[in-house]
């Protein structure tokens, strides 16, 4: 567990390159937000997150299944469930003070990196429409 990468994941590197390189500025793991968002957009108030897929309990129902039967099962499904809420606290949290929040897969991330990037780039322009819009 103690080797295990919480910030420069190469899942945030992909991400964050790809921004960049269309003109998006960012911050990374902004301590000012609860959860320390992966990538946020400050101008926009967008927190990003990237999420490994085994830590933050994708298809969960068939991955608890599988923990189940391994070595020291409940230990891993309970950390992971533990992850999992705590992710919707902080996603309420933000969301609370006005921020938007997406989160994306690792493998979403490594293997189309040009559709999340098109996710943010239409929030950012949804955003930008409804504050015209006001």
């Amino acid at each position: 567990m103690s080797h295990i990468k919480g910030k420069g994941t190469s899942i945030e590197l992909a991400l964050s390159k790809a921004l960049w390189v269309k003109g998006y500025r960012y911050r990374k793991n902004y301590k000012v937000l609860p959860g320390s968002p992966d990538i946020v957009l400050t101008k926009y108030k967008i927190a990003i997150f990237c999420d490994s897929e085994f830590f933050h309990g994708k298809d969960w129902e068939m991955l608890r299944r599988k923990l189940e039967k391994g070595n020291n099962a409940q230990y891993w499904v309970n950390k992971i469930q533990d992850n999992m809420n705590r992710d919707n606290e902080i996603d309420k949290k933000l969301l609370f003070a006005g921020w938007t929040v997406i989160h994306f897969w690792g493998k979403d991330i490594l293997k189309c990196t040009d559709e999340c990037v098109k996710v943010i780039e239409e929030t950012v322009f949804d955003l930008m429409i409804s504050d015209y819009e006001l």
